[in-house]
């Protein structure tokens, strides 16, 4: 998996959670979301009840495992974690229901892929705190109620709008994490540099920073890769050097793009002259499956305004351009379709 991937890799898990924060003080950036979550959960505590159900949406690698966590130890209860692709029949998600103690807090993790069957067995047991059994097959089945103890369920999503509405409508509270600013990458970097034991200048922390992608958990990653560079080639202290030297071995450049963003960046100019192209030629350009070029690289592309999604095809912006290192045509000799190249990062901020 590439380094600047904000999904979690094989072995990522243990060193996720040596830096993540255990509470709600600690939680850098989401200032917005962190203040309502505060109140939520001081509220429900000062009454004695569970808090409202919570959906957390997003980006992967933001941070909503962690806030799922946050909110079991800032209540003191325990909290039970599985995922939406893992219950697959009611009878499962029944069995995880069950078994929670009072005030315990039930995260699931990509929401969205629940089963239908599972789905609707949740409803009620977030409306009601009570769960329907179904015994026997054809004529002479019935249904047993169950009552489950009072539970906050958290639901993570990466796709809010897979979710159907009758699922969205029971959480009491939704929030979306958006993308850290650089100075909060910075601070995080600076503490999980603390938690690892690793020393880290300013300007490094800066610089690898700006090549996270907005993302804790690439940063984090990142940091990890750099310490290795720097115990090995250097004196074990993270500077800005180091943190170039470094990345430029894990194929990072400056503004966070891989080998694969930067082959698709590459083949947009310099085989179709900045595009238009269809996604499935610009794949087979790169050497990759069409959903690895839309789900893994163009997100952070069209982010970053180096590519442009437009109705007939794929666009490179004067920013990948200039990014690359190449002179956008002008004038008779540019391709068709490259007015809108120019306003794309008008269209696209």
């Amino acid at each position: 998996m590439s380094e600047v991937s904000a999904y979690i890799a094989e072995g990522d898990q243990d060193a996720e959670a040596t830096v993540r924060p255990k509470r709600l003080a600690e939680f850098i950036a989401q200032h917005r979301v962190r203040d309502q979550l505060d109140l939520l959960l001081r509220g429900a505590m000062g009454r004695g009840t569970p808090p409202d159900h919570i959906l957390l949406s997003g980006p992967p690698g933001l941070g909503k495992t962690t806030l799922a966590n946050i909110v079991a130890a800032e209540l003191g209860s325990g909290i039970r974690v599985t995922s939406g692709p893992a219950i697959e029949r009611s009878g499962d998600l029944a069995a995880i229901l069950t078994s929670l103690a009072g005030g315990d807090v039930l995260f699931i993790d990509e929401i969205h892929r629940i089963a239908k069957p599972a789905e609707e067995l949740l409803y009620s047991a977030m409306e009601d705190f009570r769960v329907d059994v179904v015994v026997g097959k054809g004529p002479g089945a019935t249904a047993i109620p169950l009552d489950v103890e009072p539970f906050t369920l958290v639901g993570a999503t990466t796709r809010s709008g897979l979710l159907t509405g009758p699922m969205r409508d029971r959480f009491g509270f939704v929030a979306h994490l958006d993308f850290y600013a650089a100075a909060d990458l910075e601070s995080l970097l600076h503490r999980s540099a603390r938690i690892l034991g690793v020393p880290i200048t300013d300007d490094g922390a800066r610089e690898i920073a700006g090549r996270s992608r907005g993302t804790p958990r690439i940063a984090n990653r990142l940091l990890r890769r750099v310490r290795d560079f720097a115990e090995v080639r250097g004196d074990g202290t993270v500077t800005l050097a180091t943190a170039k030297e470094a990345l430029q071995v894990y194929d990072v450049d400056a503004l966070g793009l891989d080998r694969l963003d930067r082959a698709v960046l590459s083949a947009l100019v310099d085989s179709f002259k900045g595009g238009p192209v269809g996604l499935s030629t610009l794949a087979v350009a790169v050497g990759e499956q069409p959903d690895t070029v839309e789900e893994v690289c163009e997100p952070f592309l069209v982010r970053a305004g180096l590519l442009a999604r437009t109705p007939r095809g794929r666009v490179a912006t004067e920013a990948a351009w200039q990014h690359l290192g190449r002179t956008p045509p002008v004038g008779p000799g540019r391709a068709p379709g490259q007015n809108d190249l120019f306003s794309a990062e008008q269209r696209f901020p």
